[in-house]
Formats: structure tokens, sequence, C-alpha cells
């Protein structure tokens, strides 16, 4: 298989202060586009953690063959 590469981002923001979040672009070298689903995880800094945890662990999930 080859080298892979995980696009993430993040950014933590006052809670009341978000109004929406859309899916991120992302240029690939073929000249396609490809978008990137942006997620929000609310909570103290130790739920935001375990939350954090559990999506990277579900994320994996769906690719079992890596």
């Amino acid at each position: 298989m080859a080298n892979l590469t995980l696009v993430y981002g993040m950014r933590l923001l006052p809670a009341d202060e978000i109004s929406g979040v859309s899916d991120a672009p992302v240029a690939l070298k073929n000249g396609n586009e490809a978008r990137v689903t942006m997620h929000i995880l609310e909570g103290s800094r130790e739920q935001i953690e375990a939350q954090l945890r559990q999506s990277i662990d579900a994320f994996f999930d769906f690719f079992p063959e890596i």
C-alpha cells in the first residue's frame, strides 16, 4: 500500500461564537479537488480529548486494510 496522508485541522474557539462549519477543500496533484468533513467536539478539555480519541479510533475502523 502507498504511503498515506492524514489531513486534519484543529482550532479551539468559544462554543457560543460558532454559527456554522463547512467542508474544507483539498487540492489534489491531478487537478481534482477533495473535501474534508469538519467535525465539532464540545465540552471540557477532558471531554474533548476523550471524544477526539474515540473519533480517531472510529475513523480507522472504516479502513481495516490499513
